[in-house]
């Protein structure tokens, strides 16, 4: 598709036909191949999540995302406060619930488990599952525009993080107005345009 500047009523069927192959092509990817590569981001988020200050919010794992809860129990372990994102209602921002290991669940929006107490809290830092990304950390969720509303809520001081597979990178996902920038994205590569070390 062109580079040139897109409306949202061009772009919107544009991403719906992408977020499906993309999707697709990452579950049909074999799980043994994803946890590979998960265990591979985990070495590169962690030193990374270790710099955090505040409260940081994950995701469970759905439709082939790339399984960070090995990392959330080792973090707990250690003190950090940890969040995940609930749905409350259609187009309006994420809230957040604190969890830990062996906190109950229930299920929320598309069966995804969500932490039962109705406790909140607010993250510093947010780890976005993507679909796909571009290099300038664009996001292309699953359409609903949770985390951009979340971000612009949020505003100056919290930040997302991208997490998922290089299989998702896109050239553009011709962005638009609503479209909120991630701090910077992480893959089973590394840090999404970081200069690797020479012979790495």
């Amino acid at each position: 598709m062109s580079q040139a500047k897109m409306s949202w009523d061009e772009v919107r069927p544009w991403r719906k036909l992408e977020r499906e192959r993309l999707i697709a092509a990452r579950v049909a990817t074999v799980q043994e191949i994803r946890a590979r590569w998960t265990r591979a981001i985990i070495e590169t988020l962690e030193p990374i999540l270790r710099e955090s200050e505040g409260p940081i919010s994950f995701y469970w794992p759905f439709r082939g995302e790339p399984d960070l809860r090995p990392l959330m129990r080792t973090l707990d372990g250690e003190g950090f406060t940890l969040a995940l994102p609930v749905v409350v209602e259609p187009k309006t921002p994420l809230v957040f619930r604190p969890w830990r290991p062996g906190s109950k669940m229930e299920l929320g929006v598309w069966n995804i488990p969500i932490p039962a107490a109705k406790e909140e809290v607010v993250p510093r830092l947010l780890l976005a599952p993507v679909v796909g990304f571009t290099p300038d950390f664009y996001r292309l969720g699953y359409g609903g525009g949770y985390f951009d509303r979340t971000l612009a809520k949020l505003g100056a001081g919290h930040a997302a993080i991208g997490i998922g597979f290089e299989m998702g990178r896109l050239e553009t996902i011709h962005p638009q107005p609503h479209d909120i920038k991630m701090r910077q994205v992480v893959t089973e590569k590394g840090v999404v345009g970081a200069r690797r070390r020479p012979g790495a």
